[in-house]
């Protein structure tokens, strides 16, 4: 059975650089590797033609006697010496697949940054509206005082001979080339022959450190503040990570917010409902008058512009949105008692349902309900 052309092997112009190439080859060996694929042999044979076909082409003398001879340049032994450069390159694509799987691949590496840390601090929502300062205590990983974050106990610092100061060590398996830690110097790339007493050679202890977190004007629930470089210390001096601070707004007696808006109820009396009135209202920033017109019913709004929240991204000011609330009184005088039954008896006749509209709208559609219910 003939071979296939190696550039219709790997979907290539002839014409195809080495890094087209590369990477035609890295897409169909994920594809088709027999990991992938157990107990697929068609799989299998296309996995082992790509991998043939790119051994001859990624070698620059072996691809132009390919191209000056076709198969045939191989079979009769006149295809051009090499130094086994298809492998390598073979060993790099898979470096980079399973690099982040085993820690990255090849090149000197130093030791790993330290993790993020976050941490979540309760606002009462004035001081979210207004910003605050805050002092918060963070239990975390910081640099070793007597070894100054080295791991040494006096300074001296080798390289590791396993891994040459890279971290890592890379082993093969079949076609595969892979990488890990450092066993030896768990991918420090250091090797530390008295290790810090203090620290056991980490570089780093478990402290509680004080900060002082400055929260801006507006932050809402959900944001976060990041304080670069104040999470955990890396191993070894290396740099540390990232504080992330999370605001979480407290519920409020009075405004309950939405987005720069804020909302808050406002109960009246029935007589200021009925007659109107002038009503003082609340705001973060002190207080302000709401003009309740006569016979304003219950749920009626009142917006106060740029009474809300300033935003934090945007500087932009919201409102702020007063629900009037007609409540009923309790604990009554006999002589209120007496006004209130004398009011009610001026509600007589068909004229009472002109001072009602609500309650004759509801009464209509009773009337109406029940008509269709029994027709």
């Amino acid at each position: 059975m003939s071979k296939r052309d190696y550039y219709e092997v790997l979907g290539v112009a002839r014409n195809a650089s080495e890094d087209e190439l590369k990477k035609a080859y890295r897409r169909l060996a994920m594809k088709l590797h027999p990991d992938r694929n157990p107990d697929d042999a068609g799989a299998e044979a296309a996995f082992k033609e790509a991998k043939e076909a790119y051994e001859m082409l990624s070698d620059a003398s072996k691809r132009r006697a390919y191209d000056a001879h076709g198969h045939a340049a191989f079979e009769h032994g006149t295809g051009g010496g090499g130094g086994g450069h298809g492998q390598a390159d073979i060993n790099d694509i898979f470096g980079d697949i399973f690099g982040n799987i085993f820690g990255g691949a090849g090149g000197a590496r130093g030791p790993r940054r330290g993790a993020d840390i976050g941490y979540v601090i309760e606002l009462d929502l004035e001081d979210a509206v207004a910003g605050v300062d805050k002092r918060i205590e963070v239990p975390t990983m910081v640099g070793c005082g007597p070894c100054k974050g080295s791991g040494s106990e006096d300074g001296k610092i080798e390289t590791c001979g396993t891994c040459q100061g890279r971290g890592q060590v890379r082993f093969q398996r079949g076609i595969f080339a892979m990488q890990q830690p450092c066993p030896t110097c768990g991918g420090r790339g250091q090797k530390l022959s008295n290790p810090c007493k203090a620290c056991h050679g980490a570089g780093r202890v478990e402290e509680e450190k004080v900060l002082s977190v400055k929260i801006p004007a507006g932050v809402d629930n959900g944001d976060r503040i990041r304080l670069a470089g104040e999470g955990e210390a890396g191993p070894a001096g290396a740099a540390a990570g990232d504080l992330y601070v999370e605001i979480r707004v407290r519920e409020h007696p009075i405004f309950q917010r939405d987005g720069d808006d804020l909302h808050c109820e406002v109960p009246i009396r029935f007589s200021q409902a009925a007659l109107g009135d002038t009503v003082r209202v609340p705001t973060l920033g002190g207080e302000a008058e709401i003009r309740v017109p006569l016979e304003t019913q219950t749920g009626k709004v009142f917006r106060l512009r740029e009474k809300g929240v300033k935003s934090v991204r945007s500087r932009s000011t919201g409102d702020l949105y007063c629900r009037v609330v007609v409540e009923t009184p309790v604990n009554l005088t006999s002589q209120q008692r007496d006004l209130l039954e004398q009011f009610e008896a001026t509600f007589v006749g068909e004229s009472a349902h002109r001072h009602s509209p609500r309650s004759s709208t509801f009464i209509d559609g009773v009337k109406s309900f029940w008509e269709r219910m029994t027709s």
